[in-house]
Formats: C-alpha cells, sequence, structure tokens
C-alpha cells in the first residue's frame, strides 16, 4: 500500500469517526468532497481490507455510536439540508437515505412515521391541513357537477310533442350500447318506429356504453369513447328521428349515461388529459339532444358523494305517461303501482302486480338491443327485444306488445329474419 493510500485512508477515517463534527455521511462526503455513495463504497472497502489483515485505520460503527446523538430538531435541520440538494426540493425516505447514509431507526425514535417526519420539516401538510385540503377539491368537484345537473336537467321536458288523441303508442327499447348493438336488432326496431310511427320513442337507458368508463376490464389503448359517440348519432339517434321526424323522443339516463356524464363533470386533471376529446362538449352535443330534439330524462344528482349513493341517484330516473305507464331503467320502479316496464338485466321477464287504483296490471323486464357476443361478460345468456306499449289515456288502460329478437323475429304481424351480414362469431349465436 503506498504512502498516499495510507495518507488518504487516515484523513477518511479521521473525519468518518468524527461523530461530533460530522454527524452523517452527507457531512462526511462534503468534507471529503465525495458522493455519499463513494463514503459508503470506502468505507465498505477498508472494513473488508481490515478483515483481510491490511494496516487500515478502523472504522467506528456509526449506526450504534449515532443512535441517541440526533434530536428532532437536529435531524428537521438534516432533512432540510437533503431538500436542498434537489432541485424540486423535494425528499423522499430513499433520497433521505440514500443522502444521509442514516438509518430509518434514528428518526422513528422521534417522529414514529416518515409522513410525520416529513411534516415536521414542513415538506407535508399536518393532517388537519391534509383534511381541509381534501374537502376543498371535494366540493370544488361538486361545484362543477351541479353546473353539469343543471345543464342536463334543462333538457327534461325541452322536445315535449303532445297530441289530442286518447289513445298513444310508445316504442321502447333499452341497453343498446351504441357499437355493441345488435345489428338485426337494430334494423328491426327502426323499421318499425318507421312503419308505426309511435307517439313516443322511449330509449330506457344505456344507449351509449362506453365501456372503458365501466367495471370491465378493457385495454386502454382500445379506448375510442368519441367513435362510439359518434355510432350512437349516425346509426341509432338520426335514423329514428330520420323516419319518426314529428314522435316525441326521450331517453331517460342509465347507469352508462351517467357515469359518463359524472366523469366528464370532474375536474381532475388526470381525467381531463384521459378524456380530452370530449372535455369541452356539451351534454347536448355529447348525446345529441339539440341535434336530433331529444328529451333527456334524469333526476339524478352527479355530485353524489360515494360510490352507493350515486346508485340510488340514478335510480331516480324514470318518467310517468298521461299518468298511465312508468319507464325505468331499474326493476325497483315497478313498486311504483303503474304499468311500466325497465331494462338493465338483459332480459324479458313479466310480473303481475296490483294496484289499488288500477287493479291488476303488468311490468315487464325488457331484453336489450346488445348482441349477445360479449367479451367481458355471458352475453349468450341475454335476451334481445324491445316493446310496443299501447296506451287508453282516458281509462289508463295499458296494453304491451313485446317483441323478441333472435335469429328471426314478429312485429306488428311483419316478419324478420336475420341476414348473413348480420350474424357474428363462428362459436356464437347467429352465427349461421
Amino acid at each position: 500500500m503506498t504512502n498516499v493510500t495510507v495518507t488518504h485512508d487516515r484523513r477518511f477515517a479521521d473525519i468518518y469517526n468524527d461523530v461530533e463534527s460530522y454527524p452523517t455521511l452527507m457531512d462526511v462526503a462534503a468534507a471529503m468532497d465525495l458522493a455519499v455513495k463513494t463514503v459508503k463504497n470506502r468505507a465498505g472497502l477498508m472494513r473488508a481490507a481490515l478483515e483481510d489483515g491490511e494496516d487500515v485505520p478502523v472504522l467506528i460503527s456509526r449506526a450504534t455510536l449515532t443512535l441517541n446523538r440526533f434530536g428532532p430538531e437536529h435531524l428537521v435541520e438534516i432533512f432540510e439540508d437533503v431538500a436542498r440538494q434537489y432541485v424540486d426540493g423535494k425528499v423522499t425516505q430513499a433520497r433521505f437515505t440514500r443522502s444521509t447514509g442514516m438509518d430509518e431507526a434514528k428518526w422513528k425514535r422521534h417522529f414514529g412515521t416518515w409522513d410525520a417526519f416529513a411534516r415536521a420539516a414542513g415538506q407535508k401538510p399536518t393532517a388537519g391541513a391534509d383534511q381541509v385540503h381534501r374537502d376543498i377539491a371535494k366540493h370544488a368537484k361538486v361545484d362543477h357537477q351541479r353546473a353539469m345537473n343543471e345543464e342536463r336537467q334543462s333538457y327534461n321536458g325541452k322536445y315535449d310533442r303532445g297530441g289530442s288523441n286518447r289513445y298513444k303508442t310508445i316504442l321502447g327499447a333499452n341497453d343498446l350500447h351504441d357499437i355493441e348493438v345488435d345489428r338485426f336488432w337494430l334494423r328491426t326496431f327502426i323499421d318499425t318506429a318507421d312503419r308505426v310511427q309511435p307517439d313516443v320513442i322511449c330509449l330506457n337507458g344505456d344507449i351509449f356504453d362506453l365501456a372503458e368508463f365501466g367495471k370491465y376490464n378493457v385495454d386502454p389503448r382500445e379506448w375510442d369513447a368519441v367513435g362510439r359517440i359518434k355510432f350512437a348519432h349516425e346509426n341509432i339517434l338520426e335514423p329514428l328521428r330520420e323516419v319518426c321526424p314529428d314522435a316525441q323522443i326521450d331517453l331517460i339516463e342509465g347507469n352508462h349515461e351517467f357515469r359518463l356524464l359524472r366523469l366528464l363533470s370532474d375536474a381532475a386533471p388526470q381525467l381531463q388529459t384521459l378524456l380530452s376529446d370530449l372535455h369541452g362538449m356539451s351534454v347536448s352535443q355529447l348525446l345529441g339532444l339539440d341535434k336530433y330534439e331529444i328529451n333527456y330524462i334524469c333526476k339524478a344528482d352527479l355530485s353524489a358523494w360515494t360510490k352507493s349513493a350515486g346508485n340510488r341517484e340514478v335510480a331516480k330516473n324514470y318518467k310517468i305517461y298521461w299518468d298511465s305507464v312508468l319507464a325505468c331503467h331499474f326493476p325497483h320502479a315497478k313498486k311504483r303501482g303503474l304499468p311500466g316496464w325497465n331494462g338493465h338485466h338483459h332480459k324479458h321477464l313479466v310480473d303481475t302486480l296490483t294496484s289499488p287504483i288500477y287493479g291488476a296490471y303488468e311490468w315487464h323486464q325488457f331484453g336489450c338491443g346488445h348482441k349477445q357476443d360479449a367479451s367481458y361478460c355471458e352475453g349468450e345468456n341475454w335476451g334481445m327485444g324491445f316493446g310496443l306499449i299501447n296506451v287508453d289515456t282516458h281509462k289508463h288502460f295499458v296494453n304491451f306488445d313485446y317483441v323478441t329478437v333472435s335469429d328471426f323475429a314478429v312485429s306488428g304481424g311483419k316478419f324478420y329474419h336475420r341476414t348473413d351480414a348480420e350474424r357474428y362469431g363462428d362459436d356464437h349465436l347467429f352465427s349461421g
């Protein structure tokens, strides 16, 4: 070993062992004009050389000797010194350990947790201040949601269309889920609208899908919210308005529409980036309300604090026609004492119930318009269909004409057959 190396090792050992003058490895590194990592490596090499019998100075165990030397004030000073080393001024636990070489036991004995240590050093707000910040953010988000509430609820009856005739017909459907709609179902539905010319077309929830905002696993690389919305406009809403220029069209908000608008009303920067193609669009533009003269039936409050509260809110979306029949996306509405129908569950069921005012009445759960081929759930268990609801508005009698759609359908006495172009999936239903 050369004299120069020995001299260097002795100077290093003198500084390294002087805990009073150099309490942290960061101090040792500064005195030697070295990086903290280099100090650690050099100390390790010297200890290894000593074990091999070489003539090198002995280094103390700083971890045990300095444990009681650091009071809370000194630790905060060290924390602030570390913060000054970084451009962003932020000190993570990893950065602190890397810069000081300090064992976490030294600061834990005074602060308990890293968050408490960071708060004492002024890098994090206190627990009370942190809660205030969260509350402010929550209420700021609610301000945006309440503004969207007013916008969407202004369409509740904007495009109502009257008529004095006693007998009315509603063409009702639900759960089309934009690009997931079954093409044969859609052709049958639109042709029925053209032939029947109903007084009201009621789209009873989940006309839009936006699976990327749902609970199912969807690859983010395949997200195309704008494409889905454009499809619903051009292939569902526009054809319906074209064949039924005089009909009242109502869109009752389902859980999928509610979820989309709730997310868009969130002012979080992360969501604004994620949904950048949609932000800035009005509710009317998203859902085609003014373009196709559609009422948007929504009573739910977007500012519900929790998911369960949101579910209760969206269940409030329903419409009663001529004091005779009720449409709601969810089945709980059958207990309201009026005949009607719901969607949501994608299969047809019928209940016969009794009202003290109207006597026995039917409640239908309509099948869906979504194709029976979904990668994210068991679509083969669904049933497709829609319904014609005929109403005597004077006596409040209601007759349902439910149309089942499978490989063929019969609507108003006309037979429809699925074409080869309307089949899908070699291993699925309607595969030819």
